[in-house]
Parts: structure tokens; C-alpha cells; sequence
């Protein structure tokens, strides 16, 4: 079975494991083929994360993230009066991670040749692929941010404009820049005429990108972080990114009994918010690269540290000074989950962080670069202050459910910001309100900005919202839909995968 934000990237998940394939194959052939079909959301110009449990044994962690240039330092930015890495910013493109993370994953994990895995993202870029509902309005919403680079501009814009849904298009040079990757592996993105496309364009608009910081583009398996959560561990990647503020979430919540009150009340939706800006208080003031700064993890995740938050939190009002936040308001992000034949399971995220990235494409390549580097803060002594080649804290987060040791819910919440904040609704809405994989992803979500109203989905009752206003929360519609979700159920016992989809985005779960 797999799940993604996307029917194509689904279809060919699916086709890869009739094909023989592992869950590992076709979760690297569905993500290529949604830097194509998703290029709002992913590409191959960005990051990765994934957990992997291999036949119901122990979940591996695998941190695709890329780096800041070796040139980077505080002071350099300090020197120029650079006090913030805007969003379009040549200093915002950390070199990209994904590529190098799905060639280690295919040679040690993968049956299959990651050649041959990239022939239907190939195939979509060079011959075209149908624009769907949620993929066309991310475009259209995006036109101004894809218009200041007149590369990416000329690519992905026609004379001006987003595509339509049930537009076909084409996107040839991505597909010669994945034809590359078919044939040279990780050399084909990370050295030669791609990322000295991708570097000459940085540099010329002032970025500190050199080809050797593309070559010593290296990710690495690193060991999960988990929690326990009503007889079930709950397994997240470790900083630099957010997980562990989803498990610290739990670890909160994990005091109240929500089982007893309404999924949609205001007393329950008051306690995630609470919970929220507190973890969320301690993600922004430590998290940052573990290889370069000590992050207090079991501190974080431990019991005394769970109680002390907890007791902030009144049942009577909303808080009244919240943590700040240090860190930009939003981002787009694909999720899929996969389950072969034989129950390997893989949770797996890629995204360019904020929709289209940093609206900045190699000129040659149609690389769309993302933009991690607005994860750093630019202020000295802090933990996540940009230092040469430093990891970001990274917002995407996938995360696999054990229970008795292996593995039997691969899910994902993509959104930003919201993901950690959307693993601990969904996990609540399934283990204690019993609801079922589609029931807990449809669910109306809010989600807290750590200043500012609480945006609401308009599913959310009127009740509930007044409620909140009493509580002193103020609220805003969201945007958008407020992120998208997929997950895996696997029955171990009777042998039968359960798959969920959300309808928040365009794609679908498929299994056989």
C-alpha cells in the first residue's frame, strides 16, 4: 500500500511494488515523481527525512538535510547589515539534501536501480502531467514569488501566469536534470554541469555556494527519538529537526484525560494549543544542528520536564505570555507513506520548505532551490545562529508508530510549522478518541501560531470556537487548509493494511 499527497505519485508507488519493488523503491520513485507533479510542495532541489523499519524490526532514522555553504559565518552577514535570510535570498539555499539521501537509502535499503526508479518522474517532466485542483491553486497563489527570478519565471509561468487545473504541463530541462541523475547517480546533481548551473547562479546573485560544499553534500543515519503514548512508542528523527516537539506534545497532553471530552470542544482543542506554544517554546530557544551545538534532548523528552510545562497550562484561560517564535510563518512540504508485501514500512518527507522554495531555479537545470536558510537565526550564542556548513532546524518531520517493538503505522503531517503540532492531534484524534485512519486526518484542525490568533478550519464548531473566545484565545480563519496527512495501518495479525489519504490535498491511498 501507499499514501502521498498526489494520485500519480501514488499510482507509481503502487506500480513500483507490483513491479517487485520495496517500500523503499517506491517510496524514492513517488517522491521524484512529486518534485515534478508537486513542484509548490517538493523538488529535487531540497531535503529529506525518513524512518524505515525493515520487516517489523527497529526503526532507522536517516536525516537528509543540507548544509550551509562553508563561507557562512555570523559576521560575514554581520559585516554586510544582514540581520535576516529573507525568503528569496541566494543565503537562504542550503545545499540540497534530497538526491544524496535517496541514492544511500536505494544502495542500502532498495532493491531496485535508482535509475530506473526515476523513469516516471522522467517521463512526467519530459511528456507532461494533468495540474490538479490542490497543486493548481498553490501555483496561482505563488505567481509573484515565482516571477522575481526570470529563469524560474521563463519555466514555470506562462507568460506570467500559473498554469490551470487540467492544464497539461512539461518541464523539459527538470526532465534532462533527472535523465542526469538516472545515469551518473549522485554525481549527476551534485558535481559537474547541474550544480555548477545551480552554483553560478547563486553566486552571481551573492551567495556563498561553492561546488565543493555541493560535493561534500553527505546525509546520515542517525538514532530515533521516541516516547510512549498509551501502550504505543511513537518514534520521531532527532534535531536538527522538530520532532521532538511533537513528542514533547504528547508527553504533555499524555496528563489530561482527553479520552473524556469531545475531539472538537473547546476544552480539548485549548490543552493542544497550550501544549503547542510550550514545546514550540523549547524548539525555538534550543533546537538547532546536534553536530554543532549540545541540544538537551533527554531533558526535553523526559517525564520532570513534561510535568514542570504541564503545570503552566490552566484549564481557566489561555496563557498569557507565550515563548516567541524566531522563525518565518509558513511552508509546503509532501508526506507518503509506504508498506510492501513483506510489512517493511517507510515514513518519508521531502520538501523546498516555503511554496516554490526560494523562488530561485538553476538556469540550465530547472533545479527549484528551497530555502532552509531561513531556518537560521543571525544572532551570535544562539543555538540555531547560521555557522559554515550547519544544518537548520528543519520543520519536516515523518514519524512511525511500534507497538510490542515493530512498526504498525508509518504517518505524516505535512504543513510547516503545524507538523508537530499536526502528529500530536492526529495520534490523540486515533489512540484516544478511537477514531478510525480517515476519520482522524478529516477531523477539523487548528493551529497556533506561538503570537497571534488561532487559525480554524471552518469545520471546527461554532461552539467550540466561542468557547476558546472565552478562554481568551482570538481566532482567524486559516488561509489554506491548514496541512495534509497520510498514514499506513498495518494488522499484523490479520495480515491487512488500512491506508488514509487527505482531503485537504489531491492525493490517495492505494493498496493490492
Amino acid at each position: 500500500m501507499a499514501a502521498t499527497s498526489h494520485p500519480l505519485a501514488t499510482l507509481t508507488a503502487t506500480n513500483v511494488l507490483q513491479d517487485g519493488g520495496n517500500a523503499i523503491d517506491a517510496a524514492v520513485a513517488a517522491c521524484a515523481v512529486q518534485c515534478v507533479v508537486e513542484p509548490a510542495s517538493t523538488g529535487i532541489g531540497g531535503d529529506c527525512f525518513v524512518l524505515y523499519a525493515p520487516a517489523g524490526g527497529g526503526v532507522i532514522a536517516y536525516n537528509g538535510s543540507g548544509r550551509a555553504p562553508a563561507l557562512a559565518t555570523p559576521e560575514w552577514y554581520a559585516d554586510r547589515g544582514i540581520t535576516e535570510i529573507e525568503v528569496t535570498s541566494p543565503h537562504a539555499v542550503t545545499v540540497p539534501g534530497a538526491v544524496d539521501a535517496w541514492a544511500c537509502l536505494i544502495e542500502d535499503h532498495g532493491t531496485m536501480d535508482l535509475g530506473a526508479l526515476l523513469r516516471p518522474a522522467i517521463a512526467f517532466a519530459r511528456d507532461g502531467f494533468p495540474v490538479s485542483s490542490r497543486v493548481a491553486h498553490d501555483w496561482a497563489a505563488n505567481v509573484g514569488h515565482l516571477s522575481h527570478d526570470p529563469g524560474t519565471a521563463e519555466k514555470y509561468l506562462a507568460d506570467g501566469q500559473a498554469p490551470r487545473v487540467g492544464g497539461v504541463l512539461r518541464l523539459p530541462a527538470l526532465a534532462a536534470t533527472l535523465e542526469r541523475i538516472a545515469e551518473h547517480g549522485r554525481d549527476g546533481f551534485y558535481s559537474g554541469p547541474v550544480a555548477r548551473d545551480i552554483v553560478t547562479h547563486l553566486n552571481a546573485l551573492g551567495g556563498l555556494q561553492s561546488m565543493d560544499d555541493f560535493g561534500a553534500a553527505k546525509g546520515e543515519y542517525v538514532a530515533p527519538i521516541h516516547t510512549d503514548y498509551d501502550g504505543y512508542t511513537v518514534h520521531e528523527c532527532p534535531p536538527n529537526g522538530q520532532g521532538i516537539a511533537a513528542l514533547e506534545m504528547l508527553n504533555i497532553l499524555a496528563g489530561f484525560d482527553l479520552a473524556a471530552m469531545d475531539p472538537l470542544s473547546a476544552e480539548r482543542l485549548h490543552l493542544e494549543i497550550e501544549a503547542k506554544r510550550l514545546a514550540y517554546g523549547d524548539r525555538d530557544s534550543v533546537i538547532a544542528d546536534p553536530a554543532q551545538v549540545a541540544v538537551p534532548v533527554d531533558h526535553l523528552l523526559s517525564q520532570e520536564h513534561a510535568t514542570a510545562l504541564r503545570s503552566a497550562i490552566s484549564l481557566e484561560s489561555a496563557m498569557a505570555t507565550v515563548p516567541p517564535s524566531l522563525f518565518p510563518a509558513h511552508a509546503d512540504t509532501i508526506y507518503l507513506s509506504v508498506v510492501d508485501r513483506d510489512h517493511n514500512a517507510v515514513s518519508f518527507i521531502n520538501s523546498l520548505f516555503h511554496g516554490f522554495g526560494s523562488g530561485l531555479s538553476g538556469p540550465e537545470s530547472g533545479v527549484l532551490l528551497q530555502n532552509r536558510g531561513t531556518g537560521f537565526v543571525l544572532t551570535p550564542g544562539h543555538p540555531n545562529c547560521i555557522a559554515p556548513n550547519k544544518r537548520p532546524l528543519h520543520t519536516i518531520i515523518p514519524a512511525m508508530l511500534t507497538k510490542n517493538g515493530r512498526a504498525v503505522m508509518p504517518f505524516g503531517v505535512m504543513g510547516g510549522h503545524y507538523q508537530a503540532m499536526g502528529h500530536a492531534h492526529f495520534l490523540t484524534n486515533f489512540i484516544d478518541f478511537g477514531l478510525d485512519l480517515q476519520e482522524a486526518i478529516d477531523l477539523p484542525r487548528v493551529f497556533a501560531p506561538q503570537h497571534g490568533p488561532v487559525e480554524v478550519e471552518s469545520g471546527v464548531p461554532p461552539a467550540a470556537v466561542e468557547g476558546l473566545h472565552r478562554l481568551g484565545h482570538a481566532t482567524a480563519p486559516p488561509s489554506k487548509p491548514i496541512g495534509g496527512s497520510q498514514a499506513i495501518w498495518i494488522d499484523w495479525d490479520r495480515g491487512v493494511l488500512t491506508g488514509a489519504s487527505d482531503p485537504r490535498k489531491d492525493g490517495c491511498a492505494l493498496g493490492f
